[in-house]
């Protein structure tokens, strides 16, 4: 292995035991988890729409845009809670939107229609999947992390277990998943993650026993199918921009659409899946 390749090698384990390291320790609190995740929102809006106005020739709002995504944040999080003042963040929030809409009037952007449709795209894409967190660990009864924190541990196994699996097995099993939108995906890739994701289903159901294993197991199989659904449509995002990476905040992991775009679905996802469940 190369110089190179060793530096890039150590920084994409250094950035990643520190992004794995934050996540877990702010999720183990309900401000910080709240914190944390209403500040990823706002800044993965802000690189969509900078990714966006470069690309696309688009003129997003970029600040605006961003701050709806804390006060969605903030409004769930409140109504989750049983907080008076939730509907107050609700309108807030909604009076962000109407900006957004009424703004166009007077900003003579050459395409309005781009700028609206794109900005309420990343609303319902990213900033509505991290303001839904809360309804999976927050109640007016209290805060349980649990579910939260598994969720990503299911995305992690899965993306590791497809990783080596399909490193190890391409030759053998040489089947694409997507090759149009992700060549490098491999169903032998894809069936191995989900087993791995399975089997860290059944070690949680015997650490917090609060579900039963089959639900345990259907909330990682929901992970594995969403979750992957969501890698395939940022790719397809990047493909259609012609970019390798979303950004560059994360060293050797590129931008933060690179690091939650599995979580973009498998949050909605998971929500539908408990609502179900109850």
């Amino acid at each position: 292995m190369s110089k190179a390749a060793m530096r890039n090698l150590l920084t994409r384990t250094l950035t990643g035991i520190v992004y794995v390291a934050l996540l877990v320790l702010c999720s183990l609190h309900p401000l910080s988890s709240f914190a944390f995740f209403a500040l990823v929102s706002a800044a993965t809006l802000w690189e969509f729409s900078t990714l966006m106005n470069t690309h696309l020739q688009a003129q997003i709002t970029r600040p605006i845009n961003a701050l709806s995504g804390i006060l969605l944040s903030a409004a769930v999080w409140l109504g989750c809670a049983g907080a008076g003042n939730a509907a107050s963040m609700f309108a807030l929030y909604g009076f962000t939107l109407i900006y957004l809409l009424v703004s166009e009037l007077y900003r003579k952007a050459p395409d309005p229609l781009k700028d609206w449709s794109l900005t309420f795209a990343s609303q319902v894409y990213i900033s509505l999947p991290f303001a839904l967190l809360p309804t999976l660990s927050l109640s007016p009864d209290g805060y349980t992390w649990t579910y939260t924190l598994a969720l990503f541990i299911f995305i992690w196994v899965n993306d590791t277990g497809a990783y080596l699996t399909g490193s190890a097995l391409h030759r053998v099993f040489p089947w694409k998943l997507f090759e149009r939108v992700s060549p490098k995906k491999s169903w032998a890739g894809s069936v191995g993650g989900a087993v791995l994701t399975l089997a860290s289903a059944c070690v949680l159901y015997r650490l917090q026993p609060s579900l039963s294993l089959a639900q345990w197991l259907g909330f990682a199989l929901t992970v594995v199918v969403f979750g992957t659904w969501g890698d395939l449509i940022e790719s397809l995002l990047k493909r259609q921009l012609g970019i390798k990476d979303s950004g560059n905040v994360l060293p050797g992991h590129g931008g933060l659409l690179d690091r939650f775009d599995s979580a973009l679905l498998a949050i909605p996802a998971a929500v539908i899946y408990f609502a179900l469940l109850s």
